[in-house]
């Protein structure tokens, strides 16, 4: 399994990032996909998630705001970020299903699932 993030970068308050994610070495489709993030007084925790059948999840701070999608075509996963803010400054990371299924009720850990090398997102002035 191989994920790889892009799109991170610096961006003002109120402004968007697209993350992108490509994936390799499964059955794409049919695995939930979902992006994570981790600030260092905070900790790992969901963003969102995608599931198989197209259906999505989101913690409340992002709803709204943020939007995931896949293409199974391309095995491709995004994330739309809108009118972000200081506090969705963290690393992202995109996130597969390992042996066990992927669990966002669950805290996220590096030692469950499948995990990309990270990108950085800093909403700044």
């Amino acid at each position: 399994v191989h994920l790889v993030e892009s799109g991170g970068g610096l961006v003002q308050p109120g402004g968007s990032l697209r993350l992108s994610c490509a994936a390799s070495g499964f059955t794409f489709h049919s695995h939930v996909m979902a992006w994570a993030r981790q600030v260092p007084e905070k900790g790992l925790e969901w963003v969102s998630a995608i599931y198989a059948r197209g259906q999505t999840y989101y913690i409340d701070s992002v709803k709204g705001r943020f939007t995931i999608t896949r293409d199974n075509a391309k095995n491709m996963v995004y994330l739309e970020m809108n009118n972000l803010i200081p506090e969705d400054t963290a690393v992202y990371y995109c996130a597969t299903e390992g042996i066990q299924p992927l669990n966002v009720w669950k805290p996220p850990s590096f030692d469950r699932d499948y995990w990309g090398q990270g990108t950085q997102v800093i909403v700044s002035r």
